[in-house]
């Protein structure tokens, strides 16, 4: 890999990433930033935690005119919270030399953005949906663009905003530099490219085996209802800094967090319920490690980038095994070790198989964790934050309290006291969630045009194969799920799902519907 001051960087660039602690370019960097420079078109294949944003980041700061007083660039982004930690990188990346820049997504008072838009920003950064009603008020006008750059193009097709990227593309000039970043190249990708991108060069970083191998893999099989006593064993075992629970829809999330909170555990639950305050509220927490355990959904943890995560714990199975790949690559993060553990009920093992088959990955099979196991974990962990304070020479003002009590008690109690103490009881207090339907393997579809009837099968609500044959999330209150029983079908205002008999639903909604509206980011996360 490079140093930074080989690619014939600014010196105030230089100093931003100097300052940012980057020392050598990551791969995707060292591949994009050259070709970024040149001013060619660009397709750079790489997931999240790569080090993406600083790849197209780096030349698009060094190459506009502080003096510009227009808007230049425009960086579109899936979700308010990727734009938001993209619009942080890019003000630490242009700070010294002065470049403005301004987030632009759903959920933030457009009132407010418009004022940030008086103040002639040079880089946008924003979710299609919010770009284009800003475009239609006339508040945003993408005349002088030069340089666009859709981040995790594939995120952005699969919630559906085709439609609104294609028209915010056609009102940029054509004579612009466009830069694409996909963490995989779908037919719908590839078209896109070849309608907006001129002779781009094609980067990858992507390693031929889908799950990154710094993740230790493992599932633990069990029954629902020992689940959450696993989890307790799991996480007092495993002692991790930062951890992320998955679990499957909204309701799980709020129930889970709880029930974490009872047992003495600092965590809290994000999800699309959550006002953006309350979002921002906990994100902070947990990146400053005032929580360290994350509870959160497949939508609320999309575009999440938090360094630091040492265990992702999927509660519940994901329903595909993309959504598998994205969690697990929440941790093992910048050449660090990370430890991804799957609950699985025994009618799930078939799924759990499809997953290993498409990521390519044999997912090692591991016992639950015992009491013994789960009691050890916290002695230890205890222990160890007793040597660091010892280590460190931060205890001299306890000293004559020690030598009191030694003189009065046997060293060996003493100490034990102290460590049980320290290791705190743990609540037993009876948690009761709410059990989630097991998820089914995905099936074929049978070909049914030779029989004249729909077969019989677990997905239809004839006994027929399901639209997709996506699997069927029971929980009307579910994150996910597709179209439910009853012929449900998306509600064209937005809020959530009625079915055809007029019961609402208050189903998160994740962009799998293709009628996604153009606020989807402000629901999404």
């Amino acid at each position: 890999m490079k140093t930074f001051s080989e690619f014939g960087l600014e010196p105030k660039v230089l100093r931003a990433i100097t300052e940012m602690g980057f020392e050598e370019s990551t791969p995707i960097q060292d591949k994009a930033i050259p070709v970024a420079m040149e001013g060619r078109d660009l397709i750079g294949q790489a997931q999240t935690g790569t080090g993406k944003t600083a790849a197209f980041g780096i030349p698009l700061i060094n190459k506009i005119d502080i003096k510009e007083e227009r808007i230049v660039a425009l960086i579109m982004c899936p979700t308010r919270e990727l734009a938001i930690q993209v619009a942080e990188e890019i003000e630490k990346l242009g700070r010294f030399k002065g470049i403005r820049s301004l987030p632009i997504y759903g959920g933030q008072d457009i009132v407010k953005q418009i004022r940030g838009l008086r103040k002639k920003p040079q880089i946008i950064i924003g979710t299609p949906g919010r770009l284009l009603d800003h475009i239609n008020r006339k508040t945003i006008k993408l005349d002088d663009v030069q340089t666009v750059i859709l981040d995790e193009a594939d995120e952005m097709l699969d919630m559906g905003f085709m439609d609104d990227i294609q028209s915010i593309l056609k009102l940029v000039p054509d004579e612009r530099q466009t830069m694409l970043f996909s963490a995989t190249m779908p037919v719908n990708i590839q078209k896109l490219a070849q309608q907006f991108l001129k002779n781009p060069e094609h980067v990858s970083v992507i390693p031929k085996q889908v799950s990154a191998p710094l993740i230790d893999q493992a599932y633990i099989e069990l029954h629902e209802r020992q689940k959450f006593e696993a989890l307790c064993r799991l996480i007092d075992m495993e002692a991790p800094e930062l951890a992320i629970i998955f679990g499957r829809t909204k309701r799980r999330v709020d129930e889970l967090s709880e029930a974490l909170q009872k047992r003495g555990y600092t965590a809290e639950g994000l999800h699309g319920d959550l006002s953006q305050n309350q979002r921002d509220n906990v994100m902070r927490k947990f990146r400053d490690g005032s929580i360290d355990v994350l509870v959160a959904t497949d939508v609320a943890a999309r575009g999440l980038d938090v360094s630091g995560v040492t265990h992702v714990i999927n509660f519940d199975l994901p329903q595909d095994p993309e959504s598998y790949v994205h969690r697990i690559g929440r941790t093992g993060r910048a050449g660090k070790e990370g430890a991804a553990y799957t609950f699985v009920t025994p009618r799930e093992i078939d799924h759990l198989h499809f997953i290993e088959k498409i990521t390519r990955h044999k997912i090692a099979r591991k016992p639950m964790p015992s009491l013994a196991e789960a009691i050890e974990g916290k002695q230890k962990m205890t222990a160890e934050r007793v040597l660091e304070i010892l280590e460190k020479d931060e205890h001299n003002e306890y000293r004559g309290l020690a030598i009191s009590l030694l003189e009065q008690h046997d060293s060996v109690h003493l100490l034990a006291a102290a460590l049980k103490l320290l290791t705190g009881d743990k609540k037993e207090v009876e948690i009761e969630l709410t059990p989630e339907d097991p998820l089914r393997a995905k099936k074929r579809r049978p070909d049914v045009r030779n029989s004249g009837r729909r077969p019989s099968g677990p997905y239809g609500t004839a006994g027929g194969a399901r639209r997709n044959d996506r699997p069927y999330d029971r929980d009307r209150g579910g994150d996910r799920g597709g179209y439910g029983r009853g012929g449900d079908r998306p509600r064209r205002d937005g809020g959530g799902y009625r079915d055809n008999r007029g019961r609402s639903d208050s189903r998160e909604r994740d962009g799998y519907s293709r009628g996604t509206s153009r606020s989807n980011e402000e629901t999404l996360v």
